[in-house]
């Protein structure tokens, strides 16, 4: 019996040290990119399309936490304008550097007091407008057609009421985030973290 324990073990340490050697010989090909790096690469390319046409609305969304998100992930995916309207703040703001990081910086914006105004005039220019929102009509997310719209401008929405009910009518097409948990939102910047990554997933060879 001591015999094949002693057995037993050596068969562990072989795979033990066969399986080391493997990672480590994984890990010299390996390597984290620098920040240098990442940014050489971002810079050599080009967002989709339709993508560098699309546009954020947001209207009445009071945390300036949230509104730096929306400008850092704006910026990580290429977007055209973000549109900033009612009580919702403008940079600069210390709060909103902090989660944008200086995405405020790279990222064309602009604030218009009147919603309303805002949305005739993206209208007007012929931007087919998404509200992001959970409504008796509105398409899930994986079945929204994004490149069937060559101009688009996503309206988001405050965490308590959503989008202002006097916008609700301009919207060309509500779309919602399919949710399988207990709770019915997610975060306003999480959110439009996600659209913009379906988007980039719909439209990456427009």
């Amino acid at each position: 019996m001591p015999l094949k324990v002693c057995v037993k073990k050596s068969k562990l340490s072989y795979f033990r040290d066969r399986s080391s050697k493997l990672s480590h010989n994984i890990l010299i090909d390996l390597k984290k990119l620098t920040t240098k790096e990442i940014l050489q690469e971002n810079l050599s390319r080009t967002a989709p399309g339709y993508l560098r046409s699309l546009k954020i609305l947001i209207p009445n969304v009071r945390s300036l936490h949230n509104v730096g998100s929306i400008f850092r992930s704006a910026d990580a995916f290429g977007i055209s304008e973000i549109i900033l309207t009612g009580i919702t703040p403008a940079p600069p703001r210390p709060e909103i550097n902090k989660t944008a990081i200086g995405a405020e910086e790279f990222v064309d914006w602009r604030y218009e007091e009147d919603s309303l105004k805002a949305v005739d005039e993206l209208k007007k220019e012929g931007y087919y407008l998404i509200g992001l929102e959970q409504t008796n009509d509105s398409t899930e997310l994986p079945d929204f057609e994004a490149d069937t719209h060559p101009k688009m401008c996503i309206v988001l929405g405050s965490e308590v009421a959503g989008i202002d009910e006097e916008l609700l009518p301009y919207i060309d097409e509500f779309v919602a985030i399919p949710q399988f948990g207990k709770k019915h939102s997610l975060n306003v910047s999480v959110a439009a973290g996600v659209i913009l990554y379906a988007m980039l997933e719909k439209l990456w060879k427009s």
